[in-house]
This record gives C-alpha cells, sequence and structure tokens, in this order.
C-alpha cells in the first residue's frame, strides 16, 4: 500500500514508515510507470487507513460562519456523515491533520485539497510538482475556508500551473461529465514533462482518484478494473466505477441511436479495444484549449 503522506502539523504522532517515503525521479520514464515503495526504517507522520468524510441532509453547507474548534469538529463529522452516506464507503476526511496525498505513478500525485499556501511551497520544493488540478467547486472551498486566491498566487510565484475541472461532490452524474475535460488535461501536463501532476479534490478520496483511474485507463492501457486496484491499493478510497464507465461510453460511442448506457450491464465497459482507446485518446486531445 502506498504512503498517505500528512503535512505541517508537529502534533501528529509518528509511526513506523512501512512503505518507503516519496522520492523525487526523473521525467524521462513512461508517464504510466507506477512506483512501487519499498520498506525502510525511517518515521513519517502518517496515517495508516484514516481518510474520512460526513455530509447533513442537504449536502455540504455553502456558507459556515463560525471559526471555534467545536465548529470545526462538527463540519468535518457533517462532511464525512455524508460521504459514507453517498458514496457508500468507509473512509473518512481528516481535515484538521492537514494536507494528504499519494504517489500513484512517477508523475501522478492524488491528494487532500491544499489548506494555505504554504502547502503549494511544500509540493514544489519536495515533491517536484509542476501542476496542480482542482477538481473543487467553489462552494467546496468556501466550506473549509480555504483561501484559494492566496493559493492560486503562490502557484503563480512558483511557476507551478493551477488548472480548475470542477465537479460536484458525492455527484455521480457530474463527475461522469467532468471526467473527459479533467483527464484532458492531466494527459496534457503529463505529456508536457515539466514535472509532477497533483490532483485533488477535496479530500482526494472521489473526484480526484476518479480522474487518475480514468487516465490509467484510457490512457495506460489497463483495463478499469487494474487502474482501479493500481490507485486504491496505495491510497484507500472510494472513487465511483459506475461515473468512470459512463464518461468511457460517452466517449468511446458515437451512434445516435445508442442505448442507454443504464441499461446495460454492470460489466459493460469495464474494458474497451484498442481502436475505442485510440478514439477516446483522440477525442480527449482534441478538448485541449476548448
Amino acid at each position: 500500500m502506498g504512503i498517505v503522506s500528512y503535512i505541517g502539523f508537529t502534533s501528529l504522532t509518528k509511526v513506523p514508515l512501512y512503505t518507503e517515503v516519496l522520492s523525487k525521479h526523473s521525467y524521462h520514464k513512461s508517464p504510466c510507470s507506477v512506483t512501487v515503495h519499498k520498506p525502510n526504517n525511517s518515521s513519517v507522520r502518517v496515517s495508516q487507513t484514516q481518510i474520512c468524510c460526513k455530509l447533513s441532509e442537504r449536502g455540504i453547507e455553502e456558507n459556515p460562519t463560525s471559526k471555534s474548534s467545536s465548529k470545526s469538529k462538527d463540519r468535518m463529522e457533517d462532511y464525512n456523515i455524508a460521504m459514507k452516506r453517498m458514496m457508500r464507503n468507509p473512509y473518512e476526511y481528516h481535515h484538521d491533520l492537514g494536507m494528504n496525498y499519494t504517489l500513484i505513478t512517477d508523475n501522478l500525485i492524488v491528494g487532500s485539497q491544499p489548506q494555505k499556501p504554504e502547502d503549494v511551497d511544500h509540493l514544489k520544493k519536495e515533491e517536484g510538482v509542476a501542476y496542480i488540478l482542482n477538481l473543487q467547486q467553489d462552494k467546496d472551498v468556501e466550506y473549509w475556508g480555504i483561501d484559494l486566491q492566496s493559493i492560486i498566487r503562490e502557484c503563480r510565484e512558483l511557476e507551478i500551473r493551477h488548472m480548475r475541472n470542477p465537479a460536484k461532490d458525492f455527484d455521480p452524474n457530474s463527475l461522469r461529465s467532468a471526467l473527459p475535460k479533467a483527464v484532458s488535461s492531466l494527459d496534457w501536463a503529463i505529456s508536457e514533462g515539466k514535472g509532477k501532476v497533483y490532483v485533488h479534490c477535496t479530500a482526494g478520496l472521489g473526484r480526484a482518484p476518479a480522474v487518475a483511474i480514468a487516465y490509467l485507463f484510457w490512457f495506460c492501457g489497463m483495463n478499469l478494473s487494474t487502474a482501479y486496484d493500481t490507485l486504491t491499493s496505495k491510497r484507500p478510497c472510494g472513487p465511483n466505477k459506475s461515473a468512470i464507465r459512463g464518461a468511457t461510453y460517452d466517449l468511446a460511442k458515437n451512434d445516435p441511436w445508442k442505448e442507454p448506457f443504464e441499461s446495460l450491464p454492470e460489466y459493460a465497459f469495464e474494458d474497451i479495444a484498442d481502436w475505442e482507446r485510440n478514439l477516446i485518446q483522440d477525442r480527449l486531445r482534441s478538448l485541449r484549449g476548448a
């Protein structure tokens, strides 16, 4: 299992590191090379399987006002309850532990939202990140009280390309619609070869890993199950597989008389033929600059 790294909180208890600390890699390697971590005797601040989330009946509150610790805790609990209900997974998001992330391939990192400019500085200096792909809506950022403009300014200062392809949290249909443009942006950034790409949503448990999985599926020759298992073995999470299948169907089929995706069996578009993968890649690359 890949390491989940937490940044910037000295109060966290250190535990033995069971996988190698994220290392810098050269970018001449295949963009689809999957990183394998080896054990060593170092220690790092980590949480082995804790990534959590909860929501209210209405979903995410759009304008939280209280800054007290109790309100912050309530906000996390609400978000985690909602995530567990709507995504049907056991994972949680701990905003108070700071940004966390996992190296998926030599060029691709999936994680939670940067919370402050110092997080961007860390990604640049410690991980060689040259691109950040943000999948959050404005209301997601507001919910957690993140100063997004300060993060974008830090990206400009450090010459990191900040990109946004918003998708609605906990909404498979929104994710399905957003995946093509998001994966197109990810493929472009990786193909530029200037550094690692950091893909994030809020918790790094749904939208961001779904984009990474779709990229592995569409560009790295994996079937969906292999791509899904590759990512979730490194970063325990529960992205919506049906949304990825639906986006694959949308891209691979161009027949106006095609049957609705919802009528297809659950295994449909778990894999694709080479000509379908080539078609998907051509269509995604045509979205660049759109």
